[in-house]
């Protein structure tokens, strides 16, 4: 596990402990980058998926409407999960920790696709 990893599992070990209400601080974090793509959190995810063999391609490249619909895509997911929040038992965190710890590769990749370049750590 790398120092990105257990960054991000101390903030959403937080956000699941405040978002026993009705608003999700995970989902409206993640609402906010995919509509301003904020540098911190490229930055973030090429650190968290730095050295895992083949996760990081640099030759990737997006087209903008390959771009608006990834945004598209992650805003009505995030938006779902905010809803699904507000039952008692908050769902974003745990859907989160699975991706911290697992990184799975498709997340790298939706990320991308978000940004539209492949990204790179500190």
């Amino acid at each position: 596990m790398n120092s990105a990893q257990i960054k991000a599992l101390a903030v959403f070990s937080v956000f699941m402990i405040i978002g026993f209400g009705p608003i999700s601080p995970g989902c409206l974090i993640g609402m906010f980058i995919v509509l301003k793509r904020p540098d911190w959190f490229a930055k973030l995810i090429g650190t968290m998926y730095a050295d895992l063999p083949g996760a990081a391609a640099p030759g990737l490249t997006y087209t903008e409407e390959q771009i608006r619909s990834a945004r598209r895509r992650f805003f009505l997911c995030l938006l779902t999960l905010f809803i699904l929040d507000i039952a008692p038992v908050p769902v974003t965190p745990v859907i989160a920790f699975g991706i911290i710890l697992l990184r799975p590769s498709w997340f790298y990749r939706a990320v991308c696709g978000v940004y539209g370049k492949a990204l790179t750590g500190l």
